[in-house]
């Protein structure tokens, strides 16, 4: 068996596991088709570089004319770096230290995502002693729920992202009066994995509120920016791999009143970068327990911890077996009992040596691997290397 599916097994064979596996084929059909929805919708993309980093995957992402997302001052080094025009990219972020702000202020990025009041007082006076003016945009927190996972929500009330409903008149105020800071825009963003369609129709509700709060002061705003969230489907990654751009960017078409000239950004991460990756990992044990048999990987958390941090679903396949299908708890080698990435797991009969794929890792995979228990970081390849 030289393939599975897409997956080159021959190729495999000699290449030392754990390592991450994108099929640059789909990451192509998923920018063409995120791309075409957006030139037709008039929106401006701008990846969440912290969904994926690798320096591959971004300099291919910039190639399309996609700006940046950027949550910390590395992630602006590593978009400047794969080419991206600095006034393609946004800083978010409730945690901005002086010399991100500062490296942002001189590279000329494209608007700082301001989350406080604390936040926009430094870079005004940051600003000031480089004698620029640093383009803002307010993120506000609507209040809005998404239907995800509590730890993967942004837009409510009790988290710690935005300015607060209740305080936008007077942040806006402090906006305008302070001297280096030009207000241009507003940001919101209600969270991440969100498939509810009606999710996003609710924030679009909540910003023509807030347009009409600011109209009645005769203010307006450049651009507005919603954020990312737009989620995938992993339990079906080979027949859902491309998202359903269309339908969110008509969504909030839809429903988004903007103002004359005003323009419209989001910042999509996981839907653009997450079903073109898979974990490859091999069985290390089949170890038969007292009421359950387990799947024992060179692969865990350390290489992919969204399992473990919140319980999030991936879908696994046997890609060396063809055999009887039987149940496993499949299993990493970390000593935390937290470090398993499923329970009673469908697996043609499994065997020690079997390569496991470990599917929709794309996203949140790589780029939140760590080396806990002095684990080396696993290596990258790519279909166009092993066709």
């Amino acid at each position: 068996m030289e393939t599975k599916g897409n997956f080159p097994l021959k190729a495999f064979t000699s290449l030392e596991t754990p390592f991450y596996y994108y099929d640059l084929d789909v990451l192509r059909q998923t920018l063409d088709t995120l791309k075409n929805e957006a030139q037709k919708n008039r929106v401006n993309v701008h990846y969440a570089i912290k969904a994926n980093a690798n320096p591959r995957i971004v300099s291919m992402i910039q190639m399309y004319g996609f700006g940046i997302d950027c949550v910390s001052g590395g992630e602006i080094r590593a978009a400047l770096k794969a080419g991206v025009p600095a006034d393609k990219i946004v800083f978010a972020g409730v945690g901005k230290s002086d010399w991100e702000i500062n490296l942002a202020l001189e590279a000329g990025i494209f608007c700082f995502n301001v989350e406080s009041v604390p936040e926009l007082e430094v870079i005004d006076a940051l600003a000031a002693a480089k004698g620029v003016t640093a383009p803002v945009a307010l993120r506000i927190n609507p209040d809005v729920q998404a239907d995800t996972h509590h730890y993967i929500t942004t837009g409510l009330k009790e988290n710690k992202f935005g300015i607060n409903l209740c305080d936008v008149d007077a942040v806006i105020d402090l906006t305008l009066a302070l001297p280096h800071v030009k207000l241009v825009g507003l940001h919101f963003h209600i969270g991440s994995q969100i498939l509810e369609m009606n999710n996003f129709a609710g924030l679009c509700s909540r910003v023509n509120e807030i347009q009409a709060q600011l109209a009645r002061r005769n203010l307006s705003v450049e651009h507005i920016n919603l954020g990312g969230g737009l989620g995938v489907d992993y339990h079906h990654p080979d027949e859902a791999a491309i998202p359903d751009f269309a339908e969110y960017f008509s969504t909030i078409r839809r429903m988004l009143r903007l103002r004359p000239d005003q323009s419209l950004h989001v910042e999509p991460g996981r839907s653009v970068v997450a079903q073109c990756g898979s974990l490859i990992s091999k069985v290390l044990y089949v170890k038969q327990g007292s009421v359950k048999q387990f799947a024992i990987l060179d692969a865990g958390m350390t290489e992919l911890i969204r399992p473990a941090l919140y319980q999030a679903y991936h879908k696994i396949e046997n890609i060396s077996s063809d055999g009887e299908v039987e149940k496993y708890d499949v299993v990493g080698p970390i000593c935390e009992s937290s470090d398993c990435f499923g329970k009673e797991v469908p697996l043609g009969k499994t065997r020690r040596g079997d390569l496991v794929a470990i599917r929709t890792a794309g996203a949140y995979g790589e780029t939140m691997s760590s080396n806990y228990n002095l684990r080396p970081t696993p290596k990258s390849y790519f279909s166009d290397d092993l066709a």
